[in-house]
C-alpha cells in the first residue's frame, strides 16, 4: 500500500530563529552603511572647503588682499549718511556683503554676482532674489539642520530694516575672526578689553572706535583688509574657514545685516544670542571679558560645550574641518588641546604651534 508523503516545513521557533538572525545581520549591517555615508559626506565637505580656500587664494591674486569678513560703511564716530543704515549699538552699516558672496566669482558662481548689485545693500529688494539662494559650495551635507532660507531675525523675532524683513541663503561654513571677538563691542563701546597673553590671561585695554582691527587677531573681521605678509604666524599654521551646522544656529554665505541677532537653537547656560557679526564669522577665544562660569577665560574649539553662535560647531563623528591660511583642510578632533586651538586661530600672535598636540 503505498505511504503518503509529506513535506516538512519550518516551525514557529525555526522561524523565529531565522528571523532573530536576519535582524542581527541587519543591525551589524547598518551601522556600516552609516559610517559609508558619513565618510562620503565628510568627503564632500572636505571638497566644499577646498574650493572655497582655492577661492580665497585666487581672490588675493586678482585682489592683492583676501576679502573682507564683511563689509560695511566705514564709521568712527556711529555718525554716516542715511543710506549707510548704521545700527547704533554694534556700527554695523551697509552694504553689508560677506567673504562668501565676495567669493562668487571665484566658485564658479559669476552669473549670480553677475546679477547682485554689490553698490547698493544685500538687503536692497534689487538684491532679493540673489541672496536667498541656496549654493551647494557652501552647505555641509552632514548638517541636520534647516537647509532653507531663513529670515534674518532679533532677540523678539524677524528682523526688518527699511520696513522690509531679509531672507537670506545658508551657509555651513564660517570665517575665522582669531582668538578675539569684536562683534557688537566695537560699535558705540569705544573701548574694548583684549587678551595680550592667553597663558596667562593678561589683558589690556583698548580705544576701538569702530575698528575691528584695534581688537581681531584673525584674517576676517569687519572692512578687513589682510593681506598674505599680514598672516606672519604662517599659513599653514592659521585658521581662514570652519564649519558651523544651522543645527545650532543661522549663517549665510551673503553678509550681515545692521541690527540683526543670532540666536541659538538650543540654550546652555554658557551660550545665546550675539550681533549681526556672527553670520558669517565665528572666533576662537579668548576674547577680553568672555568668562566661564568659574571666572576662567573661554577658549571654545569646534564642539566645545560652550556652543556659541560664534564658535565653530560640526555634525561630523568626533571633531570638525578646517580650511588653513594655505588652501589646505584638515579635521580637527573635539579634543584638541585648548591652547593649540588658540594658537591656529591667531594670524599674527607669535605663538609656536606644537604638531603634537
Amino acid at each position: 500500500m503505498p505511504k503518503c508523503m509529506f513535506k516538512r516545513g519550518f516551525t514557529l521557533v525555526e522561524l523565529l530563529v531565522v528571523i532573530a538572525i536576519i535582524g542581527i545581520l541587519v543591525g551589524l549591517l547598518l551601522p556600516a552603511v552609516q559610517a559609508a555615508r558619513e565618510a562620503a559626506r565628510r568627503i564632500q565637505c572636505s571638497n566644499n572647503l577646498k574650493q572655497l580656500g582655492l577661492a580665497i587664494h585666487n581672490y588675493e591674486s586678482a585682489h592683492q588682499l583676501f576679502p573682507s569678513g564683511y563689509c560695511t560703511f566705514a564709521t568712527r564716530d556711529g555718525n554716516g549718511p542715511a543710506w549707510a543704515d548704521i545700527d547704533a549699538q554694534t556700527w554695523d552699516a551697509a552694504p553689508g556683503w560677506g567673504w562668501g558672496a565676495l567669493l562668487l566669482p571665484f566658485v564658479e558662481q559669476t552669473n549670480l554676482a553677475n546679477a547682485l548689485n554689490y553698490e547698493r545693500p544685500l538687503w536692497d529688494p534689487l538684491n532679493a532674489a540673489g541672496v536667498r539662494l541656496q549654493l551647494p559650495t557652501f552647505l555641509c551635507p552632514s548638517a541636520s539642520g534647516p537647509q532653507d532660507p531663513f529670515v534674518v531675525a532679533t532677540a523678539g523675532g524677524p528682523h526688518s530694516i527699511n520696513q522690509r524683513t531679509v531672507t537670506l541663503g545658508r551657509s555651513s561654513y564660517v570665517a575665522s575672526h582669531g582668538q578675539e571677538s569684536c562683534w557688537g563691542d566695537c560699535g558705540a563701546s569705544r573701548t574694548g578689553l583684549i587678551f595680550t597673553n592667553i597663558y596667562t590671561g593678561e589683558t589690556r585695554q583698548v580705544t576701538i572706535n569702530g575698528d575691528a582691527s584695534k581688537v581681531a587677531d584673525g584674517p576676517f573681521y569687519r572692512n578687513s583688509k589682510v593681506r598674505f605678509r599680514d598672516v606672519t604666524d604662517g599659513t599653514s599654521n592659521t585658521i581662514f574657514l570652519g564649519e558651523h551646522s544651522s543645527r545650532l544656529s543661522d549663517k549665510s554665505w551673503a553678509g550681515i545685516v545692521p541690527g540683526a541677532v543670532v540666536s541659538p537653537s538650543f540654550l546652555t547656560p554658557e551660550n545665546g544670542p550675539d550681533a549681526a557679526a556672527t553670520l558669517v564669522l565665528v572666533h576662537a577665544g579668548p576674547s577680553g571679558g568672555e568668562l566661564d562660569i568659574t571666572g576662567a577665560p573661554i577658549i571654545h574649539p569646534v564642539n566645545f560645550p560652550t556652543y556659541h553662535v560664534g564658535q565653530m560647531y560640526a555634525e561630523h563623528p568626533g571633531g570638525g574641518q578646517v580650511c588653513l591660511g594655505d588652501g589646505s583642510v584638515r579635521f580637527f578632533a573635539e579634543t584638541i588641546d585648548l591652547f593649540v586651538w588658540a594658537e591656529l586661530s591667531s594670524m599674527n600672535e607669535g605663538e609656536v604651534v606644537d604638531p603634537g598636540n
